[in-house]
């Protein structure tokens, strides 16, 4: 099998050998990605040029009619989707789920957003500003959609949900999209969208889709298009830096690895709820996906008193999993995605054993359920513990791509605060504490190097959606090392495609420009 290209309006077929993903539970190969001979620019003008009018001419509403039909698509292929995860992606049933009912879930509510704006195309933000005395000259904001299309290099870890949460919002918002997924699971993203190409559901040009390198795809941006990526912090830096997007400047969002943390209040001891909440969001941390999130938690921030009976109580759980072959029901933690992932994360672990000692895992499994440890890309639940945060470099800096966290004790809130700014800017934080004043003090001090803060104390209990989950009303993305991003976030999704132009004029004017637009602040 080798996945083809959706450009131009047809399916076109790499001219290379292209690279092969695996099937990560046995190391066999399932079939090759390649991209070599697409046309790239032509890519992009077919998007601009055939799905970019197509879309402008839609209302809101029309669009998010849109949306719910390509959701409508998926749902009735589910089963396939959770094959090709598990096949592809060494998914459980568990963390397929994740990934494919994320990407369904976001489609359906901006589906449901984009119908509630009614027949409008543009948007007004409330309220005027009076710029003159007499009140004759005032101004408004309005957001118009941009003439240009939404490039999209998505990871390998979210095939699904990294693919549709950026077409959603650049749906709504009419400009059309040109996906590249990673060529590790593409499969996924491949299948599809070739479902809903089948399906016919979208205007021709709305949607397209290169499997492979795609190396002439951002030499070929112009000023009023936009550039998406979600992966490492190196891909992210080089993409930023290319000289095509500095000459055209096109609008770019990163979402880049990250060191995320969750700190323990110092009333969260041993048999209070929040400890046992947070014991379970930890190993959650170590077993959900393989570990293979980008805002998974990574350094655990436990007052010095309880750090070593924090890591015990996780230890005692994640030990007990059975890792392997997905495909058995016993098994909790599958295989990296590939053994590339897997040697990264074993290499990361060595440096991280320099500053911390190993409490469990750390290495390949000496057994697994269903298949060859070896052969598969295998990681043990690792948890680590660094008696020495402060004097530390390695766990503040490396993010091991996989189950593996590092339990670290701290003397004050202040101390935990500071600690989790090492990260150099971070996707997500968590805070488990019932003190309401060290939860807000907590909160304050890590808001400004997180894109996201999710506090949990005997009030909100289980409620919660978890510490790595991305919900389409928040906004996702981090400052610094994160990449300095932000999408989703419910309307404020729309910012990356729409224009936001201060319009002066007169009150009738305004008035005017109003009357068919919806009224949203943004």
């Amino acid at each position: 099998m080798k996945l083809q290209s959706y450009v131009g309006g047809r399916w076109v077929e790499g001219s290379g050998e292209g690279r092969a993903f695996i099937d990560p539970t046995t190391g066999a190969e399932l079939g090759r990605v390649d991209a070599t001979g697409v046309d790239g620019a032509a890519a992009l003008a077919f998007a601009r040029e055939t799905g970019g009018p197509a879309l402008a001419a839609l209302s809101f509403a029309e669009r998010g009619a849109l949306l719910k039909a390509v959701a409508d698509v998926l749902v009735a292929n589910r089963d396939a989707y959770g094959e090709i995860a598990r096949k592809n992606s060494g998914n459980t049933v568990r963390d397929a789920a994740i990934d494919i009912d994320g990407g369904i879930g976001t489609l359906k509510f901006y589906a449901r957003l984009a119908q509630s704006l009614g027949d409008a195309k543009t948007i007004v933000e409330p309220g005027q500003d009076t710029l003159a005395r007499g009140g004759n000259f005032a101004a408004r904001h309005i957001w118009t959609t941009r003439p240009g299309a939404a490039m999209q290099i998505n990871a390998f870890n979210f095939p699904s949900w990294g693919l549709w949460e950026k077409v959603a919002t650049a749906i709504v918002a009419g400009v059309p999209c040109v996906a590249k997924p990673a060529s590790a699971t593409a499969w996924l993203s491949y299948q599809m969208v070739a479902d809903v190409i089948a399906a016919k559901v979208l205007p021709e040009g709305a949607l397209s889709i290169v499997c492979g390198v795609g190396k002439d795809l951002v030499g070929a941006l112009t000023a009023f298009d936009s550039l998406a990526f979600t992966g490492s912090a190196a891909t992210g830096e080089m993409l930023r830096s290319d000289p095509a997007v500095l000459a055209a400047a096109p609008r770019v969002n990163i979402e880049a690895d990250s060191i995320n943390a969750t700190i323990l209040g110092p009333d969260a001891a041993p048999g209070t709820a929040v400890f046992d909440l947070a014991v379970r969001e930890v190993v959650n941390a170590l077993s959900v996906k393989a570990g293979q999130l980008c805002t998974n938690i990574r350094r655990v921030l436990v007052p010095a008193e309880h750090a070593g009976a924090f890591a015990d109580a996780v230890s005692a759980k994640v030990s007990s999993f059975a890792v392997g072959d997905p495909a058995d029901e016993s098994v909790r933690v599958g295989p990296l995605v590939d053994l590339e992932q897997r040697d990264i994360a074993l290499k990361g672990i060595e440096a991280l054993k320099q500053e911390a000692d190993v409490v469990c895992g750390g290495g390949i499994p000496d057994g697994v359920v269903g298949a060859d440890a070896k052969a598969g890309a295998f990681l043990a639940p690792t948890l680590l513990s660094c008696a020495d945060p402060a004097g530390a470099k390695a766990v503040h800096e490396i993010e091991v791509f996989g189950p593996c966290a590092t339990v670290m004790p701290y003397r004050s809130v202040e101390d935990a605060v500071a600690l989790a700014a090492r990260g150099g800017g971070s996707l997500a934080l968590s805070v488990f504490s019932s003190d309401g004043a060290v939860a807000k003090a907590a909160t304050v001090g890590v808001a400004p190097f997180h894109g996201r803060v999710m506090v949990v104390d005997d009030e909100v209990g289980r409620d919660h959606t978890g510490h790595p989950i991305v919900m389409p009303m928040c906004v996702h993305g981090g400052p610094g090392r994160a990449g300095g991003g932000e999408e989703l976030g419910s309307l404020r999704g729309l910012r990356m495609h729409m224009q936001r132009t201060a319009v002066q004029g007169s009150p009738t004017l305004l008035s005017a420009l109003a009357d068919d637009a919806a009224e949203a602040a943004l």
